[in-house]
């Protein structure tokens, strides 16, 4: 009484299918294969979560809602981007994803196989791209990397096939090439051995399209992978290109001049000389019958006849490339389709690249641009994709949690057509499918408490404090005061808590599935106001010591050498004592400590902010991030103080910490008054020694 079958007669588009249940019977009837396919993983749906775990379970109603569905994707490209360059990511754990994405109808993984930071798929002819390129020592001395042989990329390609899931792969060009320069030099414009590429961003070391042994090295490329990624797309990056070595590249101002390049009102001639590149890639392309997409830098200088654009700084990519008749994937970083966000509070949540990216704005978006569809030019939109960059995603669980329950929404808005979205009923399907990640062993965010306004988890009272707790959706919180873990079980919160004394918060977010959140604790210190310092004539500015070295902690300073002294008036001073050039080579790493007065400017309880190592007022450890990945600061302090002059100390080593290039921060100290809404920045007045 269960019967699946294919019907290329059914009057739906491809991947289309129709699946009815009756008393008697479920019939599952697709478009074509995958059409059956789809049907299959709805019904899937239909039945108890515990039907995706690997063991047998007994109680379960094991029943099917009668349904008559008939079913269809919006649109053909339905993507997650995977990007195992800047941390690598096993084999296994990619099909683990394909399954779970597959089963949500998304049909497009592409992943993300070159970059400065790492070169990940064998090439038989260099071998040196994975020897040398797929591996680079961190600033720490460790070593990270890893490569996908030609054997295991088949075996991913097979794999993703029989869940219906097409893989492209990127393979970068004309940028983000460090790892196959440092491989192979010849293929810069300086011909020069580099160092590792151990931070991120983007860096002038690129490929050279002035010499003819690039574009016969890119072929020789495109033909292996080719030959193992039987799609019809192949995405050569395109994005982010600095142009510098060009201008004093000789090979490349003669390909310049031989191709007629020139300044325009619109371009530059190295613009076009990336067109150029990126043409003559789309020739090569086009040898192994592959069509070429590129991020939307690729429209500098002029498109390439046949390009693909994948929309990412924004719509207006898109936008353009569609009103020239090209093929468009929408994929808009700001628009929420870069994972790699923050889905919380990012106080509260754990390290995000930045933007704050909730599932509502991810749910409500719609890949079709108005003025597209006024102009009847919707159709160029292929799809819709949502990026995983994995800069500050280290392991497979945080690669999850930011995925997950996001690629939900983005399937939904990949196959659902506008008229039935609903995002309060999502909400009731994202409670189901958390369940089901729980049976599937996957990690996937819960909304974690937040405090509106802003979260702090070190927080003091002189006479009394409220602290309030919100959830980016409406979930269940509950909480303990006795210092114990809270349960599901445990006192909910309804409503703000008031203290006079010392207290310490944990509180946690319970599914309606009894899953629960990680548990926040929030401590709460009584103080009474820090009187401010009589000082007699002091002079503006702070006096700062530095001392030449890598130190990761602040403990390591105990095996510092010789220290410098010097005064400063403005906090910048502090991170910008050495340069930091784009490819970190040559740099020299120090460490600093600033010392003298702030001036508070009226008697409360202040809540400082700084990406510095360590701000220290009034002999109290204020913020604390040492040891820490300071891409932004996470773990605001408070303390209270009476107006005038108060000690102050900064630490700050300038290092590389998970990838992040310290001496980028701008060493600036955010203060307010704890209930205030908005931060201001300490400004040089309010400094003195």
């Amino acid at each position: 009484n269960i019967i699946f079958s294919i019907d290329d007669s059914l009057d739906l588009p491809c991947e289309g299918y129709t699946l009815t249940v009756t008393d008697e019977k479920v019939e599952a009837v697709g478009k074509d294969a995958a059409g059956l396919f789809y049907a299959v993983q709805s019904l899937y749906q239909l039945l108890p979560p515990q039907i995706e775990g690997k063991r047998r379970v007994r109680g379960a109603d094991w029943t099917i809602p009668c349904v008559s569905v008939r079913d269809y994707p919006r649109f053909a490209w339905r993507g997650v981007h995977v990007d195992p360059c800047r941390h690598f990511l096993s084999v296994e754990a990619i099909k683990k994803h394909i399954d779970i994405l597959a089963g949500y109808k998304i049909n497009t993984v592409h992943l993300h196989l070159t970059d400065d930071q790492g070169w990940r798929i064998e090439i038989k002819k260099y071998p040196k791209l994975t020897e040398i390129g797929g591996w680079r020592t961190e600033f720490d001395g460790s070593i990270h990397g890893g490569f996908y042989t030609q054997e295991e990329m088949r075996d991913l390609v097979a794999y993703a096939a029989e869940r219906f899931v097409t893989l492209v792969p990127e393979i970068e060009m004309p940028g983000h090439a460090i790892a196959a320069v440092r491989a192979y030099p010849e293929l810069s414009c300086e011909k020069k051995q580099i160092g590792t590429f151990y931070t991120w961003g983007t860096t002038n070391t690129v490929f050279c399209p002035g010499d003819e042994h690039t574009f016969e090295f890119l072929e020789d490329v495109v033909g292996e992978v080719s030959a193992i990624f039987p799609g019809e797309y192949f995405h050569i990056g395109g994005d982010e290109c600095l142009k510098d070595k060009w201008e004093a590249c000789p090979a490349c101002q003669a390909r310049i001049a031989a191709e007629g390049l020139e300044d325009d009102d619109e371009y530059t001639a190295e613009q076009k000389l990336q067109s150029y590149a990126v043409g003559r890639m789309e020739k090569i392309l086009e040898k192994y019958g592959k069509k070429l997409v590129g991020w939307d830098e690729i429209l500098e200088g002029g498109l390439s006849p046949n390009a693909t654009v994948m929309s990412w700084q924004g719509e207006r990519g898109g936008i353009a490339a569609a009103q020239q008749g090209h093929e468009v994937v929408m994929t808009p970083s700001h628009e929420g389709l870069y994972l790699d966000s923050y889905q919380g509070d990012s106080k509260a949540e754990p390290l995000g690249f930045g933007r704050y990216i909730p599932l509502e704005k991810i749910y409500s978006y719609n890949p079709v641009p108005e003025v597209l569809e006024q102009d009847g030019l919707s159709s160029y939109v292929i799809g819709v994709q949502a990026n995983l960059w994995s800069e500050y995603l280290y392991d497979l669980d945080q690669r999850e949690y930011m995925l997950f329950p996001r690629a939900l929404a983005l399937a939904e808005i990949a196959w659902s057509p506008l008229e039935v979205k609903d995002f309060s009923d999502f909400i009731r399907r994202v409670d189901d499918a958390s369940f089901r990640f729980e049976c599937q062993g996957v990690r996937y965010h819960i909304p974690l408490p937040e405090q509106p306004g802003g979260s702090c988890s070190n927080l003091v009272l002189t006479d009394s404090k409220t602290v309030s707790f919100k959830t980016t959706r409406p979930e269940k919180m509950v909480y303990t005061l006795n210092g114990r873990e809270p349960g599901k079980n445990s006192k909910e919160y309804t409503g703000p808590l008031t203290f006079t004394d010392d207290a310490v918060i944990k509180i946690r977010t319970v599914l309606p599935g009894g899953q629960m959140s990680r548990v926040r604790t929030v401590n709460v210190k009584k103080q009474t106001l820090v009187p401010a310092s009589e000082v007699e004539n002091p002079d503006s500015g702070l006096v700062m010591k530095k001392t030449y070295g890598r130190f990761l902690k602040v403990a390591d300073l105990d095996t510092a050498g010789t220290w410098e002294s010097l005064k400063i008036r403005s906090l910048s001073e502090i991170t910008s004592q050495e340069a930091r050039p784009r490819d970190m080579q040559n740099v020299k790493f120090y460490a600093a400590e600033a010392e003298g007065y702030l001036e508070i400017p009226q008697s409360g309880v202040w809540r400082f902010s700084t990406d510095s190592d360590q701000l220290w007022v009034d002999g109290k450890l204020v913020v604390n991030n040492d040891g820490l990945v300071k891409r932004y600061s996470r773990n605001d302090g408070e303390i209270a103080l009476e107006a005038g002059l108060h000690p102050v100390k900064i630490l700050f080593l300038s290092n590389v910490a998970g990838g992040w290039t310290t001496a980028r921060n701008d060493g600036s100290i955010r203060m307010k008054i704890s209930s205030d809404e908005d931060f201001f920045d300490v400004e040089p007045e309010q400094l003195f020694n």
